[in-house]
């Protein structure tokens, strides 16, 4: 069950809304937009078929909207002053991030811009109706989950039980110890569906090599004496770019000879609470 909303500012000032506690003056009455968001899919139709050829999707943006009562002690705090507060955290056009705190341990970060902070002056019962527009409509825990391994010229695989419920990005990381000239990046998502991603490239002892997968990032970058350059024309490009699925995924980065140290870094990711 969700205990307490945090909100913080883009200057670092934070506000604490438990939805049980009214000791702060503001007690959350009600928050929409928690569900998973709706999903646009585009299908186009074919004369004398019936139905229609699905071609893809995509999910829109979240709009979070909260109700917040206005508790005021009458001593240190009035409605003005709370309707005061809150309009410095929920000015419209500013941007908030938020996190979601639930009874069972998980802790999740959204963030999002101000579409508009309503409170009625002349109302029986003083609220705030606040509207937030996330553009990246996921929630994601906080702390990233990093995995630390070596190639194999087997094929053993690594398994990753990914908890999230929308798939997400890696960032892998080759810290290259010896000569290497090409690796395969394996992917076996919980449908069984076999995908790679093929890396060629001459490689020396001390360099490092970043691929980052995650949607909106995505690169790799190489990195030789204290030097970045790009690598991604090395990938090939029949290659698939990894996405971790919900459920139990198999990983496993294959190169001739003896195992290379990586890291593969992943953020959990929540389609909704």
């Amino acid at each position: 069950m969700l205990t307490k909303v945090e909100v913080r500012t883009r200057q670092g000032t934070l506000l604490n809304l438990p939805l049980e506690d009214v000791d702060n003056g503001f007690i959350i009455e009600e928050i929409e937009g928690l569900d998973p968001v709706k999903a646009t899919l585009v299908s186009s139709s074919v004369a004398q078929v019936d139905g229609a050829q699905y071609h893809s999707s995509r999910r829109e943006p979240r709009n979070l909207k909260f109700k917040i009562g206005l508790e005021p002690d009458y001593i240190n705090s009035s409605v003005k002053s709370l309707r005061t507060r809150l309009y410095s955290f929920f000015m419209p056009k500013s941007e908030v991030d938020l996190r979601f705190i639930d009874s069972d341990g998980l802790e999740v970060d959204i963030s999002g811009r101000v579409e508009s902070c309503d409170s009625p002056l002349f109302s029986k019962d003083p609220e705030v109706d606040v509207s937030i527009m996330c553009f990246a409509p996921d929630f994601y825990d906080r702390t990233p989950v990093v995995i630390n391994e070596l190639t194999t010229s087997t094929t053993d695989e690594i398994l990753i039980p990914y908890e999230g419920t929308v798939e997400t990005g890696v960032r892998f990381t080759l810290h290259v110890d010896r000569s290497l000239t090409q690796f395969n990046f394996y992917h076996r998502p919980p449908d069984g569906t076999l995908r790679s991603l093929n890396f060629a490239r001459a490689m020396v002892v001390d360099d490092v090599l970043v691929i980052s997968t995650v949607p909106g990032s995505k690169g790799a970058a190489l990195t030789r004496a204290n030097v970045v350059s790009s690598a991604l024309d090395s990938i090939s490009p029949q290659s698939n770019w990894i996405e971790l699925q919900p459920g139990d995924n198999y990983i496993r980065v294959y190169a001739e000879g003896a195992g290379v140290p990586f890291d593969l870094e992943y953020t959990t990711k929540y389609g909704g609470l």
